[in-house]
């Protein structure tokens, strides 16, 4: 028994120099095992052991092969430990090997045979599932009351699957005798069962049994009570919440043509930044220069240019656009009527220049028309680029001379093309009456450099692309889309631009019950619990489209992805994960 002792003394002091600030990321033990330290967001096991910063895992020790070794391991395909030893994903541990980790682990939280240190982070170890129940983590973590351990939690998680047979292959019934079962100190306390599920309401999607990937993704987390099948739907009066990740630049966007636009100006800021431009492939066939000096030919002919003119010649080429592009019918709302004279000039210079040789010489066309005098060109006056105040000037005096030399001409593209962006999205945020300029500020300043300038220009681009895609393909009404940027807007004012950010929505569920009620969920899980906190344990089963476990490999036919299908039904995997409480006399 002091053997044992021992070996969980030792266990406990490596985990407690893990645990220590700042913790050593991993840490070998006994050879083929490694102990690692991680944020429990990112692990695997967070939602079934919720409320912890950090958490251990333990996990067979992953040799990495060179490329000679790795060659030979993976011809030996008869020899299945090799070709294990060439996966750097993690590896599992031996169900026995992974109950020796847990006893010591709460061995050395029991005050009576080890020394009060105090609480250890939660500890999981991968398992092989080489046991009769399958079994893929076993976990463990400490009950206390203040710094004082009065016990500990032990998990066992078990998955099957997948099938896909409408009923699992545990009931509703089963799950709530395997918790009384378990915990029948509490059989005098209330037993709560609450849903949970997962649906996915954009994102990837197979047409014509051809997958279209896509890296945006809205979902929606429900949460219910009074469940009473498995795979029910989740219920009207459930709490519903929306995760919407968007990525900019997705074809099928409604934004995608105004993201081609926001391509063109950050190439421009790019080659100020390196002194090089990669220039787009143009979407016209005419020069950019033939296209200039067509345009302000037709300007000299009528001798002048008014809003209304413009915003009529504008529209008829917008249509022409829509008809050979196949632009949606969000384009109408992005298109402003009142372009000036500057802002046409870059219309046409973003769709065709391809070369700062062509910048060059476009704005030198441009420059020569009005310094002749032959063009009084209408401008607005709110405008900032340098190009428009020397217009502008121009009104009132003879235009000063402008040096169209080094990165002069890319900035001063640039410049309009800020200018002309901001209105844009200025004109479709502000005219659907989702916010109000004092709190488009942060995006709009122009005390900020350049490069700032454009970075921030990108965040409202992003707003527009998650507003866009809530209003149009999920049909959200005023005062979600109002609340959501808000959300946005608030989170991009502090934060640096990611594309990879989850923004969350309360909302509900009639307002979407037509996208999920005849989906099949992502993920769905029933929650069986008594007692209360810290002692509060729980049974669950999490039924889902794909493993919850990601270093066992499971023989299937079928093709699980988190994809709308038709009215297949989907194979899910079967996950169960059972608390045991062990209170320390």
């Amino acid at each position: 028994m002091s053997a044992v002792i021992t070996k969980a003394r030792t266990f406990s002091s490596i985990l407690r120099s893990l645990q220590k600030d700042p913790p050593i990321e991993s840490n070998p033990y006994e050879v083929e095992i490694q102990i690692l330290k991680i944020c429990a967001e990112d692990s695997g096991v967070s939602s079934w052991c919720p409320g912890h910063r950090s958490i251990f895992i333990c996990e067979k020790t992953v040799v990495k092969l060179d490329g000679d070794e790795a060659d030979k391991s993976s011809s030996c395909s008869e020899n299945e430990d090799n070709v294990s030893l060439g996966n750097l994903g993690p590896q599992p541990v031996s169900i026995m090997k992974a109950r020796q980790l847990l006893s010591w682990y709460t061995m050395s939280q029991n005050q009576k045979l080890s020394e009060d240190d105090g609480p250890l982070d939660p500890l999981w170890v991968r398992c092989d599932m080489s046991d009769l129940t399958g079994t893929s983590w076993l976990g463990a973590e400490t009950v206390h009351l203040a710094n004082k351990v009065t016990g500990v939690k032990l998990y066992s998680v078990t998955c099957k699957g997948p099938s896909v047979e409408r009923r699992s292959s545990i009931t509703l019934d089963d799950l709530k005798q395997e918790h009384k079962k378990r915990h029948h100190p509490f059989s005098g306390l209330q037993v709560a069962i609450k849903g949970n599920a997962l649906y996915n309401l954009f994102g990837s999607t197979v047409v014509e049994n051809t997958t279209i990937e896509s890296q945006s993704s809205v979902t929606v987390d429900f949460k219910w009570s009074h469940v009473e099948s498995i795979l029910e739907t989740p219920p009207l009066s459930s709490k519903a919440t929306l995760n919407i990740k968007i990525t900019s630049g997705e074809m099928r966007s409604p934004m995608f043509q105004k993201y081609r636009e926001l391509e063109f100006l950050q190439l421009l800021a790019a080659g100020l930044r390196t002194g090089e431009t990669e220039w787009m492939e143009p979407l016209e066939t005419t020069s950019a220069v033939e296209l200039i000096k067509t345009y302000l030919e037709e300007l000299e002919n009528t001798g002048k240019i008014l809003p209304d003119q413009t915003a009529k010649s504008e529209t008829v080429k917008t249509e022409a656009a829509k008809t050979e592009l196949g632009a949606s019918i969000f384009d109408a709302f992005m298109e402003r009527e009142n372009l000036d004279f500057l802002e046409q000039i870059w219309v046409r210079m973003r769709k065709s220049v391809t070369s700062y040789q062509d910048v060059h010489d476009c704005l030198k066309l441009v420059m020569d028309s009005l310094s002749y005098g032959d063009l009084k060109p209408w401008i607005h006056r709110d405008g900032n680029s340098s190009l428009g105040k020397v217009f502008l000037q121009s009104y009132q005096q003879p235009m000063d001379h402008v040096s169209l030399t080094g990165l002069t001409p890319i900035t001063m593209l640039l410049e309009v093309g800020l200018d002309k962006m901001r209105k844009d999205y200025i004109n479709y945020l502000i005219g659907n009456e989702l916010t109000t300029l004092n709190h488009l500020s942060y995006y709009l300043s122009i005390e900020v450099e350049l490069q700032e300038q454009v970075i921030r220009l990108r965040k409202l681009h992003h707003l527009l692309e998650i507003m866009v895609t809530c209003s149009t393909f999920l049909g959200l009404p005023f005062d979600r889309l109002f609340r959501l940027t808000q959300s946005c807007l608030q989170y991009f004012r502090t934060s640096p631009y990611n594309e990879d950010h989850e923004f969350q929505l309360p909302i509900t569920p009639a307002l979407i019950s037509h996208l999920y009620q005849k989906e099949h969920p992502v993920v769905w899980g029933v929650e069986v619990s008594s007692g209360h906190s810290p002692r509060e344990v729980k049974t669950t089963l999490q039924l889902s489209e794909k493993p919850l476990v990601d270093h066992i490999v499971f023989d299937t036919d079928y093709t699980n992805t988190t994809v709308n299908r038709d009215s297949e039904e989907p194979a899910y995997f079967s996950t169960v994960v059972c608390c045991s409480l062990v209170t320390f006399a």
